[in-house]
Parts: C-alpha cells; structure tokens; sequence
C-alpha cells in the first residue's frame, strides 16, 4: 500500500463522513477494547483516531494488535462519526474517527527513553538533549520552532514592503574585536592563518551602505565563544537590518512595526505602538538595569537626602563615601515574615550588598529596628517620596552606585516572581536611548566602547570627546521586551575624520587600525552616505513569545551551558591526519 496521504492526521472533520482517506504517521497511544483496538494516528498537524474492527477487516485488526507507540504506519480506510459520548471537543479532529481497513506498518521503534505522549516528562534535560529529535516530536519545541518560522516568514514579507534587500554576508570572515572570542577555522591553503565565524555581520552591513545597497536586511546566523546562560547560545540568529540615510525616528516606527506584524503572523495580541522610550540613565535610576522589566511597578527611589537627615549612621558612612541609597516598595510586603525578609538579605548579598534595611507601614506607624534613626517628619517624606501605604514594606540597600542597581533590579524582580506580581501574558516593550559611547577600563587604564568603535557618539556631544570622553552620549538604542535586550543598534559613524578621534581615544595605533580594520577604514573614504542599523534576536524573541524558560527550547538542536551537544557528542577530536594537514599541533590537556 502506498504511504502517500491524502489528508493529514489534523486536517478531518464532520464534512469528511464517508470520504476514503489515507493517513501516514506515529502511533501515539494504543487502547484494546475487549475486541476494538483503538489508536491516536500523530504528525506534525495534529491527532486522528483510529479505529480497527475485527468483524469488518480480521487481518488489519490482527496486524493492530502488535502495534506499538511510535511506530511508524500508514492506514486507509473510511471517515466515520464518533459514537455517541466518544466525541473529544479539544481535538479538531474529535467529532471523526477513521475505520482502518489496511495498514502498514513503516518503521518499528523501540521504546524510546522517555515518553513522547504525555505533557510533562518527568526526565532531565540531558537525555531530552541526547534523543532531540523524540522530545521534538512531543510537540511543545515543534510548536516553539514553527512560531520560529512564522518570525522569519513575517520579517522577510514586512522588510521586502519597505525596500529592504535581503544580502547574504560571510560566514568565514576576518576576526576583529567585538567584545566576546571568535570561533576560528584554520586555513588549509594558508596554513597558521585563521578565518573567524561572525559574531554578527557588523562590518559587512556597512560596506553594504557603503555600497549604495540603501537598505540591507539578513536573518544571520552569529557565533560568540562566551560563558553562556539561560538566554544565550554559542551560535544563534538575529534579524540584521541596515538603512541609509535615515534616524532613529525613521528606524523606530519601523522595527515597531516588524515586531507588530511577527506577533500578528504568529496569533499574539500586540501593545499598540508606539512603544515606552527612556533614556539610559533613566533606565538605570528607575530599575537599576539597562534591560527593565516593565510588567510590573516597585521602581527605584533615591533617599539620599532624607538620609543625610537621619541619624542613621550606616547610611551617612554610605553617602560620605560616594556612595547612594535606594529602595523599593513591596506593596501588602508588611504581612512577610522576618525570616522572608531575612532571605532577601541573603539575596542581596550575593550582589555585594552588605545588608538590606526594612520599614513595615503598619496602623500604628512605621516599625522597624531604624526607625528611631528618623524623625517623624524624615519618616513621612520617605513615606510620601516612595508611595507607601499602611501594609507596605519598604526594603532599602546603601552602597556604591553599581552595587545597589544590580542588587534591587534582581531583587525588584525576584519578589515580584515570588509573589505572582507578573502577567506572564503580557509583553512590555521599551526603547532603551542614549547610552554612554565609552567606559573606563581600570585594569587597563583605557577607554572601552560600550558597544563598538563604529557607533556614533551624539551630535550634541563631539565637542567632549576633547575634554571629558566619559561624558559622551552615543547615538545607540536598544529594544527591550519583558526584561530581555531584543535588540541593539546605532547611528554609525560615517566621517573618517570622526572615525579617527575614536580609535585616538581608544589609544589604537596606526598598526592596530590596519592590521584590525584596515579595508573597513580605507572603503570609508569613498563616499560613506549616513546610515543606521539594529540586530534583534529571534531566539530572545521566539522565547519571550511562546514562554519558554531558555533559549535553548526554541532553537532546534541547541548546546548545553559548557557549549557542548550531547546527541552528535561535539565537540570532539578529529583525526590526526586533518591536524597534519592543516599543520596544527594540539597540546594534551592538562590533568
């Protein structure tokens, strides 16, 4: 019997009654009924029952006995109703099933190591890795990489509306600098010389400006040798986009309109642009991260002053020092226990906070063991400045600046999962502006970018770049969704002469620029038209949509967090012969 279908096991309904059909695909369940065998038919479309009769067809019902799940058959028969009381509404299937009068079983299975018809897999995530292919067969990671798809489909329609070409860059490139190490392919041609994967196309989106192309737009694979975490992979895919002679007004309403039509072609309710913007430095005072979750309140409020007015000894030695006070207020926090607040000053601490102060506002007044530090009028103003009411609490931390904004964003966001503060379904975009263009590095006594020497500082700024660099704004954006950078981009620098001033401040010598950057700078002096560009992130993207703990759900055939895949066992040594070809010898490592 052929194993080509006329339907898939998602496509039947009541309409198909009587209709002769031909369905291929896994055995999901199996039931025997005291006589009628029953199977749940699965493919990528969905679930058809089957049912096998031993009066109509004796030797198809016997062959039904022996089946297994997941293996692999191809049935024919009638489309029938349900009998009475049988029907599964939450099937679109669930009015039909389908009377097998042939089968053919296709491929046998073993019993696979962990069970692919049931919801929630009671196994760890290893051996989901090792047998990828069963746990995307389950559904929950098939239905995250066709939202995935849907992403690219929706990007590649969108960007083609408004003249965006899509360009296909190199993939075995020059290794420059981009804040993270290369991945490096030896040369056989050339041997002691290495190509390096992209981090991202950066420099060849620029040539492409450069080119006259106007507007650029790739979806590019990327690869960065980095520690890794829940939301990042040694290799991933972003949406790269580059436009000339536009701005950050031209470029924002368009990006918003991107992410608008991705959720639409993905059948997600989108928040209406335009979308919140904040400057970084408002970003940081608010949140105390770049990267804001927005879903919820509980902000950052500075107390300084109403604690220079205490006699609150920690936090004047705090403020004499430099440093700042800041707090949160946890609204109904007042009926936590001592030792739920005591946790969260183990928390803190692993920021560097050395502890944590707290104020319940209770009927009576505010109660704490600092209260007495105050008075009653400094009490008020804090009261009044962070919005309390009776039931509060209000949690504070005093220490240096970059201590007390890492330690309440985690903070801010580790209560407000702890205490269901957060509507999952919702999705809070921010454009993040006006980052510093530069930082200072101590260990090297150098200035860094922030992002990379090709981004432009703001107009208003250049005259400072003589006398005060760290006081420059660049011309950058990041787009931020639910607490994760979805994007990041920037005017870049199209002047040479500007060009320069940034690899002076960077202390790069003529021989570094040549030696890094050397066609980029000499393609510069041919014309640059004013350009802008932004890379946004399908894996961050695609699991923010679909609620997916970690990039790694939304990515077909993923790495581990030591960069390693456990089902082809990479990476791994090659033959000796391919190290002599390539005139590459490999130490033993070290014990």
């Amino acid at each position: 019997m052929s194993y080509k279908r006329t339907h898939n096991c998602g496509t039947l309904t009541k309409k198909d009654e009587g209709s002769e059909v031909r369905l291929s695909g896994w055995v999901h369940r199996r039931r025997d009924h005291g006589g009628l065998i029953f199977i749940d038919l699965r493919d990528r479309f969905g679930l058809t029952q089957i049912v096998f009769r031993p009066e109509s067809h004796p030797k198809t019902h016997e062959m039904a006995g022996d089946l297994r799940a997941e293996w692999v058959i191809t049935v024919k028969g009638k489309v029938v109703p349900r009998a009475e009381g049988m029907v599964n509404p939450r099937l679109k299937t669930g009015e039909i099933e389908v009377e097998g009068a042939e089968l053919t079983i296709l491929s046998k299975a073993k019993t696979p190591p962990f069970s692919i018809c049931d919801d929630a897999i009671e196994t760890n995530e290893e051996l989901r890795l090792k047998y990828r292919y069963l746990d995307i067969r389950r559904g929950e990671i098939a239905s995250r990489l066709l939202t995935r798809h849907s992403v690219m489909l929706a990007t590649r329609n969108y960007l083609d509306g408004l003249g965006f070409c899509e360009i296909q860059t190199p993939i075995l490139a020059k290794s420059t600098p981009e804040g993270a190490r290369d991945y490096l392919v030896p040369s056989r041609v050339h041997p002691g010389t290495f190509y390096a994967l992209p981090q991202s196309p950066q420099l060849f989106k620029q040539l492409l400006m450069v080119s006259g192309m106007d507007r650029y737009f790739q979806i590019a694979p990327c690869f960065r040798d980095e520690d890794l975490r829940a939301d990042r992979q040694p290799e991933f895919t972003q949406i790269d986009l580059e436009m000339s002679f536009g701005d950050e007004d031209e470029l924002f309403p368009m990006i918003e309109g991107l992410v608008e039509a991705v959720f639409q072609q993905a059948g997600l309710k989108f928040p209406s642009p335009p979308f919140l913007r904040l400057l970084y430095h408002e970003a940081i005072e608010k949140y105390g991260t770049d990267k804001p979750d927005l879903r919820f309140g509980m902000e950052l409020i500075r107390i300084d002053e109403e604690a220079a007015n205490s006699d609150f000894s920690v936090f004047k030695q705090v403020l004499e020092s430099g440093g700042e006070i800041k707090g949160i207020c946890v609204k109904g926090g007042g009926k936590f226990s001592r030792r739920q607040i005591d946790s969260y000053t183990d928390f803190v601490g692993k920021f560097g906070a050395l502890g944590l102060a707290w104020i319940k506002i209770q009927e009576e007044g505010p109660a704490s063991s600092i209260v007495k530090f105050f008075s009653s009028e400094v009490l008020e103003k804090i009261q009044e400045k962070m919005g309390a009411k009776q039931g509060d609490l209000l949690l504070f931390v005093a220490a240096e600046k970059s201590i007390v904004n890492q330690a309440l964003d985690h903070l801010r966001r580790h209560i407000a999962h702890q205490q269901n503060l957060i509507d999952e379904k919702k999705f809070a975009f921010a454009w993040i502006t006006e980052f510093p263009l530069l930082q200072w590095d101590s260990e090297t006594q150098n200035y860094s970018c922030e992002h990379h020497p090709f981004t432009s500082p703001h107009p208003d700024d250049i005259p400072l770049l003589e006398t005060d660099p760290l006081k420059v704004r660049s011309s950058s954006y990041d787009l931020v969704l639910n607490g994760y950078e979805l994007g990041s981009g920037s005017q870049r620098i199209h002047d040479g002469g500007l060009q320069e001033k940034i690899f002076r401040l960077l202390k790069l010598s003529e021989e570094d620029i040549q030696k890094r950057f050397g066609f980029f700078v000499e393609a510069l002096q041919y014309g640059t038209p004013p350009h802008l560009g932004i890379a946004l992130g399908i894996d961050r993207l695609v699991m923010v949509m679909t609620g997916a703990e970690g990039i790694r759900d939304v990515i077909a055939f993923p790495k581990t967090q030591r960069a390693t895949d456990i089902m082809t066992e990479s990476p791994a040594a090659v033959m000796h012969e391919q190290l002599t070809e390539l005139k590459i010898h490999v130490e033993p490592p070290e014990n």
